[in-house]
């Protein structure tokens, strides 16, 4: 008897400092939004009530008083349901959630019944005994676990695969836990279960933060877009190319119309890519590259821009290809007399390839990469790749022949499936 007291603080003890803690860390974690932090410390207050009610049905299997273990018994059915739909409340606080609800109610009112009825358990000479409907938390709250773990998946489909497991592992350490204390004929003062539910509670706090995470990395990338679109629209593009404009009137007034045009169409792409967070069609970044590219060789008779397109079934983060295009004929092909670029797109079975070409003066690709001030653009678009497409940006560049950049995107496993 003393070793198994021994052994239950050594369980308990853990268990309340763990409740403890992680409730204060709660309180004191700004960073998590306050509905989700006060779901949490709902949670909490019920876990520990949990605890309680655990040692209060120890203590009763030794010392009966009453109907307390009774009472206890139907208060521990009744909570865990609600602790797994206010879970299912954490992942997304804006929805009602009603049939998490719903199914939690009814499975408290089926246990009320246990105070006149053996419906669903009782004690007989203080042992447990399950009625026809015993099982009727068990099997509630399954639906509601795996209801959870679809739900998380579906609405956190997008984020990294490790935290999108944290609520599986929650589902198969509260099954574990559950069968546990249905096929263990040991007692102890806090249930498997239990203490399943409290390592839930500290792994949807860490998920919490993950999701905090991803959050401050979208806020990351909206200001990078804004810095691209502020390093693409340079202060000399724009009295250049309303300088070239101001000398077409006189000589071409048609010409000049349509260079307004075009820069017109140019200014709203940049601006617009400002509050687009999704990839585009490769064709729509083409087009914007064409314009760019059309304003460039009026205002540069000598350079050419040729295109050469063989895939157009992919997606790419806006501004990829222009601001490549741009950086080989600002940094690249002016100070040829007949300056190239080319660009292309084409595929194979792993991948999506954007390669441009140009015959320009060449430049260091490992400063290039380290983003010093003239090729940050690169930079740029290498971190946006690997980020939203889980691709590569590689640089093949020779001193006063020219510079290759290669952008590979890999091909999805749909497109692999229609048979591309």
């Amino acid at each position: 008897m003393a070793l198994s007291t021994q052994i239950n603080i050594m369980v308990l003890l853990p268990m309340f400092l763990l409740t403890g803690g992680l409730s204060l860390a709660i309180v004191m974690d700004t960073f998590i939004p306050r509905q989700q932090r006060r779901i949490l410390l709902i949670i909490m207050i019920l876990v520990f009530s949990l605890i309680l009610q655990n040692m209060l049905d120890y203590t009763m299997t030794i010392h009966p008083v009453g109907n307390l273990r009774l009472i206890g018994g139907v208060y521990g059915y009744c909570v865990r349901p609600i602790i797994l739909a206010l879970f299912i409340t954490l992942i997304d606080p804006e929805k009602q959630h009603h049939a998490a609800w719903i199914l939690s109610g009814l499975n408290g009112l089926i246990y009320l019944t246990s105070f006149f009825t053996h419906l669903t358990f009782w004690y007989e000479d203080n042992h447990f005994q399950r009625g026809p409907l015993g099982f009727t938390c068990h099997i509630i709250s399954f639906v509601l676990l795996l209801w959870m773990v679809q739900y998380s998946t579906n609405t956190f489909r997008r984020e990294r695969r490790f935290e999108s497991a944290i609520p599986i592992l929650c589902v198969v350490h509260i099954i574990v836990a559950t069968a546990a204390d249905v096929f263990l004929s040991e007692t102890y003062y806090i249930s498997f279960l239990t203490i399943a539910i409290i390592i839930s509670c500290i792994f949807y706090f860490m998920w919490l933060h993950f999701q905090i995470l991803r959050q401050h990395e979208r806020a990351l990338q909206a200001e990078q877009r804004i810095q691209i679109m502020m390093s693409q629209i340079q202060p000399h593009f724009l009295y250049n190319t309303l300088s070239t404009i101001q000398a077409l009137c006189r000589i071409d007034p048609d010409k000049a119309f349509d260079t307004l045009g075009k820069f017109g169409v140019y200014l709203r792409q940049n601006i617009k890519s400002l509050t687009n967070s999704e990839q585009i069609p490769i064709e729509q970044e083409l087009q914007h590259t064409k314009v760019y590219a059309e304003i460039e060789m009026i205002r540069f008779p000598s350079i050419h821009v040729e295109y050469t397109i063989n895939d157009t079934d992919f997606t790419v983060p806006p501004l990829t290809v222009q601001p490549l295009v741009e950086n080989a004929i600002r940094h690249g092909v002016r100070i040829r007399k007949n300056g190239l670029v080319s660009v292309t797109t084409d595929t194979d079975r792993n991948y999506h390839y954007i390669i441009i070409r140009d015959n320009g003066k060449g430049f260091d690709a490992e400063a290039a990469l380290n983003a010093d001030s003239s090729h940050i653009g690169i930079r740029n678009v290498r971190e946006r790749v690997e980020k939203m497409c889980g691709g590569d940006l590689t640089i093949d560049s020779e001193i006063g022949v020219g510079s290759t950049l290669t952008i590979r995107i890999p091909v999805t496993k749909s497109e692999t499936g229609t048979g591309n």
